[in-house]
C-alpha cells in the first residue's frame, strides 16, 4: 500500500511539472503587445488591430503598452530583455529592427535577441509637395530641383529614419539637390509640409490619406514598385521613371528570443488567418495598410536581406553626400 501511494505521488508531481503546466495552458493570462511609438501612429492602430484579433482568438485579455522613444528603440529593446515566458510581444517596425541595425548603436542584435513571428502589414510611403509648388507629376519635381539647386526643402522625422532615407534615396537616383528639415516624427514633418514650412515631403501612407481626402496636400507617387492597392491611382516612382526604387514600411509581430517554439508556431498561424481576415483586411486599408503574413522562417530570411540592402543603400548614400 505504501509503494502504491508513493507512486501516486510521484506520478502526479510529473504531470503538473511547471514547464507542462504553462505548455498545455498557454495563455493562462494577459499577454502584452509592446509598441515602441506612442499612441496615434500606424505601428498603433496596426497593434490594436492585432491585439482585437488575438484576443477573440485566444480568449484571453490582450494589454498594449506604448513605450516610445529613440525612433523605436527603447521599446524594442525592453521586448529584447523580457522573459522569453510567452506573455510579452512587439508589434516592431521597420526602423528599429532593419535600419537601425545599420545606422545606430544598438543595446539589442535584432538578428539574435528577438524571434520574428510574422509580419502584419506593409505600407508604401506617398511622395507629398505642398500645393503651392507648381508640379504635377515625379519629372516636372525633379526639372525643378534640378533647375534650384537646394532650393527645394524636404522634411523628415530625422537623420536615420524612413522619411530621411526615402528622399535620400531619390536624391540619389535623380541628381538632385534638396534640403533635409528633420522634425520630432512623421506628424509634425506633415504637418510643417501643409504650413508651407518645406516643400515636399515622403510620408507614410497611413498619415497620408487624410490629408490627401482634405486637399491639402498633392501626392505625386508612392515609393513601393508597384502600385498600391490603398491607392490604386497613384503611380510608383518607377513608373515614373525613377530607376530602381523601392521602399516599403512595415510591421511585424517579435517575441524575445527563448520564447517556446509552440507559442510562436501559435502566434504564427493566427497571423495567417489574421492576414485572410476580410474584415481585418477593410479595417487596416482604412489606415493605409496592407494585410500580410508570413512564417517565421521566411520572416527571418527577408530581415536578414533587408538589413543586408539598408546596409549598401546607406553607403551609397554616404557616398553621394560626400
Amino acid at each position: 500500500m505504501k509503494r502504491f501511494f508513493l507512486a501516486l505521488i510521484a506520478s502526479c508531481t510529473l504531470s503538473h511539472t511547471p514547464d507542462a503546466t504553462a505548455q498545455d495552458k498557454w495563455p493562462n493570462r494577459p499577454i502584452k503587445l509592446i509598441v515602441p511609438f506612442a499612441a496615434g501612429g500606424n505601428t498603433d492602430a496596426v497593434a490594436r488591430l492585432a491585439g482585437s484579433y488575438l484576443q477573440n482568438t485566444l480568449g484571453v485579455g490582450v494589454i498594449i503598452e506604448n513605450r516610445g522613444g529613440a525612433g523605436g528603440i527603447v521599446g524594442t529593446d525592453a521586448v529584447a530583455k523580457a522573459a522569453p515566458d510567452g506573455y510579452t510581444f512587439c508589434v516592431c517596425s521597420i526602423g528599429s529592427i532593419s535600419i537601425a541595425a545599420v545606422t545606430e548603436r544598438l543595446p539589442y542584435d535584432p538578428l539574435r535577441d528577438l524571434i520574428p513571428i510574422s509580419l502584419l502589414n506593409t505600407n508604401p510611403l506617398v511622395l507629398l509637395v505642398h500645393p503651392a509648388l507648381k508640379v504635377n507629376s515625379v519629372q516636372d519635381l525633379i526639372a525643378l530641383a534640378r533647375a534650384k539647386p537646394a532650393g527645394l526643402s524636404y522634411a523628415s522625422s530625422g537623420i536615420g529614419g524612413l522619411m530621411y532615407f526615402s528622399a535620400e534615396l531619390f536624391k540619389t537616383r535623380t541628381s538632385t539637390q534638396i534640403v533635409q528639415i528633420p522634425y520630432r516624427g512623421g506628424a509634425p514633418a506633415t504637418i510643417a509640409l501643409i504650413a508651407g514650412e518645406v516643400q515636399l515631403a515622403f510620408t507614410n501612407m497611413s498619415d497620408a490619406l487624410g490629408q490627401l481626402e482634405g486637399g491639402k496636400v498633392k501626392a505625386l507617387a508612392v515609393t513601393t514598385a508597384k502600385r498600391s492597392p490603398v491607392a490604386p491611382d497613384l503611380p510608383s516612382l518607377a513608373e515614373q521613371g525613377v530607376a530602381d526604387y523601392h521602399i516599403e514600411s512595415w510591421n511585424g509581430l517579435f517575441a524575445p528570443t527563448g520564447t517556446p517554439q509552440p507559442v510562436i508556431a501559435k502566434l504564427a498561424e493566427i497571423a495567417a488567418k489574421m492576414s485572410a481576415d476580410e474584415t481585418l483586411r477593410k479595417r487596416m486599408a482604412d489606415i493605409g495598410s496592407i494585410a500580410v503574413a508570413n512564417s517565421p522562417d521566411e520572416f527571418s530570411r527577408l530581415l536578414r536581406d533587408e538589413t543586408a540592402q539598408w546596409a549598401n543603400l546607406v553607403k551609397e548614400i554616404a557616398s553621394d553626400s560626400r
